[in-house]
């Protein structure tokens, strides 16, 4: 199995712990993300989303350009 089949299979638990840990810039239990860690978890998200059709407004990094 590739990088992209097991973040398409991601539990949406996990998927939901990785967006708040890129969010927050740490892990549940307090220890900062590393760099390579915030890029394997963004990278992830980002896949997950498009496989699962998550609304766009709903994705990591969505901006609304519609308000000024």
């Amino acid at each position: 199995m590739n990088f992209e089949d097991a973040a398409k299979q991601l539990d949406p638990e996990l998927y939901e712990r990785f967006k708040k840990a890129l969010e927050l810039g740490k892990w549940p239990d307090g220890r900062t993300l590393t760099k390579e860690q915030k890029e394997i978890c963004l990278q992830t998200v980002i896949v997950y989303e498009d496989a699962h059709d998550i609304p766009e407004k709903d994705r990591v990094g969505y901006v609304d350009t519609t308000k000024k």
